[in-house]
């Protein structure tokens, strides 16, 4: 038998009958397709909250839990036996590679890292301190020009192709616009290197010199990256998606997903840890800033704490607080920040005010932190965020192009405006006066 819900207008007594889907893992879903057909109603869900708007077998989240999976494999499983590279042909590929099928899939993203030299005038369009996220993702855009519509979007082979040249050069264009600002030459990607120790090279590397980058610090990057690269529905995904419902270039709804993440309330929030332990100053500080936070009337908020879906332990946050723990002694890392931080972790984590309100950390509050130890500058933080997670959004662009019908993304609303306006009588008409051709 068919699992329904029955849903009854007590305005006139009429039921209505909607199917229950099923998915292999999570909550249970009402097909409410047919909703506005059958009962001429709308559904009000301010922020999506409770509304599925697709189907995926990428990414599962147990808010309850603290559970995140990608394609059925625990964050925390993967984050101890695998780099991001396998992450990224997880998502791409829909299987983890064996040691043949990653060596191959390491060399095409190598060959695919270099960008168009034309680009590199694109830099200088920029105003001086532009953010780096506003760059990006005019970057992003502009590469929709050098892969354009002669290509065929609905073959799979191509568009894998598309995804994999955009996860190549995404790490080539951070580094060159940081490059472009210092005034620093531009370093090339080194064909001898992996993905995210390329990247590292790539930032710090002077001509005719050795740069010195400890293993240490590419398992750090690599797992801040692994971790980002996809997270279900969120904000910046849905965006992605939501673009791609009307068939653009991939690219520009990946340029689209990265104004959605540059907001500070998503990719931004690790930044803000930064900014807010900066602030704060002083282990001697944390315990008024506490104060500030639980006061009401204080529109101050802790940074790094808490989540729309995690109503438990972020468990991306608990790989990165133990690497975190590694590179304090392997690397270093602003021992007053730690301090500081540690602090305000430990009381959140037992004083009853946050507990009760879910108040835990979530991923912003130590990627902050490994990320400045790595020297990685604050306003790239963001850029970090869309390095990992450009591999998410093009997976969820192609499970959105194998669907058998792309329909439109089209919410409705709930309208409260005027109903009517009448005309004002004493609204004399504008008396506006058109020159002749004759005295033009």
């Amino acid at each position: 038998m068919k699992n329904t819900v029955t849903l009854t207008d007590n305005r006139n007594g009429k039921s209505y009958e909607f199917p229950i889907l099923d998915g292999t893992l999570g909550p249970s879903v009402i097909d409410i397709s047919n909703l506005y057909k059958d009962t001429n109603m709308f559904t009000f869900d301010r922020g999506y909250t409770s509304t599925a708007m697709c189907r995926s077998e990428i990414t599962f989240i147990d808010g309850a839990k603290g559970e995140l999976k990608y394609r059925g494999y625990d964050i925390d499983w993967l984050a101890k036996n695998k780099i991001f590279l396998d992450v990224i042909h997880l998502l791409l590929h829909k299987k983890l590679p064996n040691q043949v099928e990653l060596s191959e899939f390491r060399t095409r993203l190598k060959m695919r890292s270099f960008i168009n030299e034309k680009m590199m005038s694109l830099f200088s369009a920029f105003p001086d301190r532009a953010h780096p996220m506003a760059v990006l993702q005019a970057c992003v855009a502009n590469l929709s020009a050098y892969y354009k519509r002669d290509m065929n979007f609905d073959d799979p082979v191509e568009y894998m192709e598309l995804a994999e040249r955009l996860v190549a050069k995404m790490p080539t264009l951070a580094a060159f616009y940081h490059r472009y600002t210092m005034g620093y030459p531009f370093i090339y990607p080194d064909l001898d290197r992996g993905f995210t120790e390329n990247f590292l090279y790539m930032m710090r590397s002077f001509p005719h010199s050795h740069v010195n980058i400890s293993p240490i610090e590419v398992k750090a990057l690599d797992t801040v990256l692994m971790l980002h690269a996809d997270h279900e529905q969120n904000a910046s995904t849905t965006t992605v998606r939501t673009v791609g419902s009307t068939h653009s270039h991939p690219y520009s709804c990946v340029s689209a997903g990265i104004g959605a993440l540059w907001g500070h309330a998503h990719g931004g929030a690790n930044e803000g840890v930064i900014k807010q332990l900066e602030e704060i100053g002083s282990v001697d500080n944390v315990d008024k800033y506490i104060k500030k936070a639980k006061d009401k009337n204080d529109p101050f908020r802790l940074m790094g704490f808490g989540h729309r879906v995690y109503k438990n332990y972020d468990p991306r946050a608990k790989v990165l607080k133990s690497l975190r723990d590694e590179l304090i002694d392997e690397i270093g890392i602003d021992s007053n920040l730690i301090k500081i931080a540690n602090k305000i972790e430990k009381i959140v984590s037992e004083d009853d005010y946050f507990i009760s309100r879910n108040l835990y950390p979530n991923v912003d509050f130590n990627s902050g932190l490994i990320l400045k130890a790595l020297k990685i500058p604050t306003a790239m933080f963001a850029v970090m965020f869309v390095i990992g997670r450009v591999p998410g959004w093009m997976a969820q662009w192609m499970e959105l192009k194998e669907q058998d019908t792309i329909k439109i993304v089209r919410p409705r609303q709930l309208y409260v405006g005027p109903s009517s306006q009448n005309k004002d009588e004493n609204l004399e008409k504008s008396n506006i006066e058109f020159s002749s051709s004759k005295d033009r």
